[in-house]
């Protein structure tokens, strides 16, 4: 048994558990979902854990952009973000740390073990949620405690950290058999998916926040700037930051101009209802 593997993998599947919606003891979902449970942060995560930040972090800006765009309509969802970000992560630091495999990986689990133990648990919530309300019928404070608090977050830790933690430590072994010895074409062909796969995620957060294509100048602007001019992504984003300013002062200076208008408009009513007096 590979020691170090085994508490490696025990702690990307804990972070993994930390980083649920549900998961109350990392500040909820503020220091939860909305931080560990982010792609971009598993990656750090893993990668302290694996000794590898760097590696890690470059892991975890692959996946991100492939579910920056990721969006939850109520309950639903059409993939788990943290089963993907530190399953995906985790594997491919375990393996080859690419973060092509890495994006393959997590848009894989993602999207299919990761949404099957998402709707198993939500299942198994309805059933402490009826147990709690019988509790709480039944003036039993203990129940309520029970099926309310411990019951569902032991059921979370099951269905996140022990999947996670099984598929990091038996799987990596799967992943490295597979890159070893499936025709080298196939390996290429994942490695460009991955490579492709953040692309479309940018794009789709683009078909969300461009709502008139007179926008997109700016992000030819951002991209000639990065590839012809060589400037550093901390200058373009100061520069952005300027330019989105200014523009934030030229589209409030009409309404300010409107209002005086207005206000003048009301003021000449009021003179000239004098007059007729």
């Amino acid at each position: 048994m590979d020691m170090t593997l085994f508490i490696q993998a025990l702690l990307v599947g804990i972070l993994c558990y930390l980083g649920a919606i549900e998961t109350p003891w990392a500040f909820g979902i503020t220091g939860g979902f909305y931080t560990l449970g982010r792609p971009l942060v598993a990656g750090f995560l893993i990668g302290l854990v694996f000794g590898d930040v760097t590696a890690g972090v470059l892991c975890g800006l692959a996946v991100q952009a492939v579910f920056i765009a990721n969006l939850s309509t109520g309950g639903a969802t059409n993939s788990e973000i943290t089963y993907a970000g530190y399953g995906g992560i985790g594997l491919a630091m375990a393996t080859t740390k690419d973060p092509a495999i890495a994006v393959t990986l997590s848009v894989l689990i993602g999207q299919t073990f990761g949404l099957i133990f998402y709707n198993t648990r939500m299942a198994l919530y309805s059933f402490w949620n009826t147990r709690a309300q019988k509790a709480a019928e039944n003036l039993d404070d203990r129940g309520i405690t029970l099926n309310h608090v411990y019951y569902p977050a032991i059921s979370t830790f099951f269905f996140r950290a022990v999947p996670v933690w099984l598929a990091i430590y038996y799987g990596q072994g799967a992943v490295k058999w597979m890159l070893n010895n499936v025709p080298k074409v196939i390996t290429d062909i994942i490695s460009v998916l991955g490579g492709v796969l953040p692309a479309l995620g940018i794009a789709l957060l683009m078909s969300i926040i461009i709502k008139n294509k007179i926008q997109l100048i700016f992000f030819f602007a951002g991209f000639v700037l990065l590839a012809f001019a060589k400037l550093s992504m901390i200058a373009v984003v100061f520069i952005a930051a300027l330019v989105a300013y200014v523009v934030y002062l030229s589209m409030s200076k009409p309404s300010a101009a409107a209002a005086k208008t207005a206000n003048a408009d009301v003021a000449d009513d009021f003179v000239e209802d004098e007059d007729l007096f």
